[in-house]
């Protein structure tokens, strides 16, 4: 069963194939959600602006703009849950489609129940961070005593603000916006400063020992920025 608080979720399929459009949106009604269709990137942005949704489903092949512009212009303005859903396989679509501010990405064909499986996590997922449902129109991620202001670009240890310059914060919002999921140095060079920009791997590494000093009680032992010893970072989903 999706996830659920007795209200059934809201979810915006931005495709341009009619067909598999019609697919998702009759396969989630069937279990308990509501489905709108944007046909593309255009209106989809425009509907998802307008309108509330607990998540999007979003292709990055759109006759007008691509998917990774489509996210990245509703990211200007909600941290809505955008799952992409593509038939590009390349990691480096999944980094771009995470540096756009996607939460996930899956590949065509798929199994729908991985789908629904996925929908009801990333909806669970940004209502435990939030603290609030969709709804309630709050941009703010929250874990433990940590809290990221997203619409403000502000953060918070407790009660105490913590000034990031905006590298930093965007680094912490990458990773704190994919908690348990791991990225090596090279993805997150990817995303957080553009794979066509050249900066030094070890750049990673300084802004991550920044960030620790300032939001955790031990950098040594750090809470929130995990190190996995020979893969990368990721951020705790605890």
């Amino acid at each position: 069963m999706p996830y659920s608080k007795n209200i059934m979720k809201k979810i915006l399929i931005i495709e341009d194939d009619p067909s598999i459009a019609e697919i998702e949106s009759d396969y989630l009604q069937a279990n308990q959600y509501e489905a709108a269709i944007a046909p593309n990137g255009t209106a989809g942005a425009a509907l998802a602006l307008a309108e509330n949704f607990d998540l999007i489903l979003l292709d990055i092949m759109l006759p007008d703009k691509d998917g990774f512009a489509v996210c990245k212009e509703i990211r200007a303005q909600k941290q809505t849950p955008i799952l992409f859903v593509s038939a590009r396989m390349d990691d480096i679509d999944k980094i771009k489609g995470f540096a756009a501010g996607a939460d996930d990405y899956i590949c065509k064909p798929f199994s729908f129940h991985e789908l629904l499986a996925r929908v009801a996590a990333r909806i669970a997922r940004y209502e435990a961070l939030t603290g609030a449902d969709q709804h309630s129109g709050r941009g703010e991620i929250r874990i433990k005593n940590l809290r990221i202001l997203t619409d403000a670009r502000r953060v918070f240890l407790g009660e105490k603000e913590i000034p990031l310059p905006n590298r930093e914060y965007e680094l912490l919002l990458f990773l704190a916006q994919n908690p348990g999921k791991v990225f090596s140095k090279e993805q997150i060079l990817n995303a957080v400063w553009g794979v066509d920009m050249f900066v030094e791997m070890n750049t990673v590494a300084v802004h991550i020992n920044r960030l620790r000093e300032k939001i955790e009680r031990s950098s040594a032992n750090p809470e929130f920025i995990l190190t996995v010893w020979g893969a990368g970072y990721k951020f705790t989903d605890i």
